[in-house]
């Protein structure tokens, strides 16, 4: 199929940053030619818009890298983009790359910066509105979850382990392992998943055979819960080759952890006690380090009425990234953000609206469904829908860089295109989920 894709840039307007407090010296008087301080010169900046997604910018691939964190190893090509499936999983309203509200539903709350999100009933797997949802984002720490869920099957969590060299130096967010250091793989599942320590998920992937091994079980459980906008590239969120989640794809792995008592009890801790680690032999003056306190870096869990927990996520590709849950009066939401910024607000604070937003909606409300597996994904199809533009919205036009970025795409795709129909056959036993 032939097909013609809208280009559009997502936009992300900045805070008006503020006049500088500035006090004019008023001249005194009686010495002659005395004027006031000139006034301060004024911010140019524009305002902060919500990133318009109407046009599905990110239909196949998210936004172009700004580094070099997903070029291939030398002597490897970059993988094609993860196949579409021919019907939206989850419902066809869920095709949409715009906002997606039920019928009658109020405006949404300002200030959310997220190029996508999904909001839904963390029980029943309704999703009560979205934006964008199957749009292709990078998942930055939040993929950590698909990491735990594989551990919380394989790994027993009472089985000590001595931490490497290589787990120590992760790169990227750490908890604060040692090597030589013993931890329960308990611990470092709290490490994992309350500090989002990539330290700590060296260490578990190490056990579940290295980190090619971790991501190749990630990715089978993604694709068996039907997660098919997922690729992961690492076994801690770190941006690498052919990365890529969805807001809807969050949200059905959110769902899923949710069930599992261990890690609905790990995301809802504020503090635990953390082990130290023993001086290195071979460092000159060097001393053990103690055990700390360790506290979830989850600013929901401490501040909003009701909240589990949920998972923080940043890389300067992916941008904020983020999952948080809560439950009121009986009712359990979650929601999920992808490509947002740390303004106007936080990324728990637009997630608090968003929750606010849907416990506000009628039970019964529903645009789609994170445990729909009726889609038949056997043959790729890009059938993404253009949202016509929402009230009030803001498109970018098309920049020189934006219409090169497209142009390439398009070309890479249609090369790849050859590749996956060629594949199909054989791609359909991996790609299929479970109905």
């Amino acid at each position: 199929m032939m097909w013609r894709r809208k280009c559009a840039v997502a936009v992300a307007g900045t805070v008006l940053s503020g006049s500088i407090a500035f006090t004019g010296v008023v001249g005194t008087s009686g010495i002659a030619g005395a004027q006031p301080a000139p006034p301060p010169p004024t911010t140019t900046e524009a305002p902060f818009t919500t990133p318009n997604t109407d046009s599905c910018p990110f239909t196949s691939l998210p936004a172009p890298a700004i580094d070099l964190s997903e070029a291939p190893a030398p002597g490897s090509t970059a993988p094609t983009a993860v196949p579409i499936p021919e019907s939206p999983v989850g419902g066809d309203k869920l095709g949409e790359c715009g906002v997606v509200l039920p019928d009658g539903a109020p405006p949404l709350p300002a200030d959310i910066a997220a190029s996508g999100w999904v909001l839904a009933d963390a029980e029943t797997g309704e999703v009560l509105a979205a934006k964008d949802p199957h749009g292709r984002y990078r998942p930055a720490s939040t993929i950590k979850m698909l990491l735990a869920l594989v551990a919380l099957d394989e790994l027993d969590l009472d089985t000590e382990i001595t931490a490497t060299a290589e787990d120590a130096d992760a790169e990227g967010s750490a908890v604060g392992i040692g090597k030589g250091g013993k931890y329960t793989n308990r611990q470092l599942m709290q490490g994992l998943v309350m500090a989002s320590g990539n330290d700590a998920a060296h260490a578990l992937a190490r056990q579940l055979g290295g980190d090619a091994a971790a991501v190749s079980k990630m990715n089978a459980l993604a694709a068996d819960l039907g997660a098919l906008d997922t690729r992961t590239a690492t076994p801690s969120g770190l941006d690498g080759p052919g990365m890529s989640s969805s807001p809807y794809d969050l949200a059905v792995i959110f769902h899923t952890a949710l069930q599992n008592p261990t890690f609905a009890g790990l995301i809802h801790t504020e503090t635990v006690e953390f082990p130290g680690f023993p001086k290195d032999p071979t460092i000159p003056d060097d001393l053990d380090r103690p055990g700390f306190t360790l506290a979830n870096d989850n600013q929901l869990l401490y501040n909003y009425d009701g909240a589990l927990g949920g998972k923080t996520g940043f890389t300067d590709d992916a941008r904020h990234t983020y999952v948080g849950a809560a439950e009121r009066n009986g009712r359990k939401l979650l929601v999920t953000l992808m490509g947002g910024e740390a303004k106007p607000i936080r990324p728990w604070e637009q997630a608090a609206r968003l929750l606010d937003y849907g416990y506000a909606l009628p039970a019964s409300t529903t645009v789609g469904s994170l445990t729909d597996r009726s889609t038949d994904d056997a043959t790729p199809d890009v059938t993404r829908t253009p949202s016509a533009a929402a009230p009030g919205s803001i498109s970018a036009a098309p920049t020189a860089d934006a219409e090169s970025d497209t142009t390439d795409r398009i070309l890479v795709g249609a090369v790849g295109a050859v590749v996956v129909i060629a594949l199909v056959a054989g791609a359909v036993a991996l790609n299929r989920r479970r109905r």
